[in-house]
């Protein structure tokens, strides 16, 4: 049923729920599995363009690169085919943009993300990606 996978990740609980569910149906279906971290700059976008918004989104970026390859290696171990992306932006349009890219059949994740903050603050990324995604989205709760 599905061929392509896309997890969104972040580096909470909620999202490592949602990769560890999205590589069981991949292995299930057999499909490929592509895991996307997105460096949300709406976060510190009314900062000054100074070393402090250079700061924040290297340490970003790091997290998701740390956390992308904590992905590979675990699905290697279930032999899951993964691809990994990293990419910056508003976290529901990046998601919809590489799920139209690759083409994916299933988009899966958290119900929200690290903090009831940042659902205040940037709105439900999740209920973005839902309304408007083309193709299946499997939405993780706690």
């Amino acid at each position: 049923m599905f061929n392509q996978i896309l997890v969104a990740i972040d580096g909470s609980k909620i999202s490592e729920r949602a990769f560890h569910l999205a590589l069981e149906e991949a292995r299930i279906w057999k499909a490929k599995i592509h895991v996307l971290y997105v460096v949300e700059t709406g976060l510190f976008s009314s900062l000054p363009m100074d070393n402090t918004w250079e700061i924040m989104y290297s340490m970003l970026e790091k997290e998701g690169k740390e956390a992308l390859d904590s992905a590979i290696r675990e699905a290697q171990e279930k032999s899951v085919d993964i691809e990994t992306h990293i990419k910056s932006g508003h976290a529901g349009n990046e998601i919809l943009k590489v799920s139209k890219e690759l083409g994916v059949d299933l988009v899966v994740m958290g119900s929200h993300g690290r903090s009831e903050v940042d659902r205040l603050l940037l709105g439900s990324v999740s209920s973005f990606v839902v309304t408007n995604s083309t193709v299946t989205v499997m939405v993780v709760r706690p």
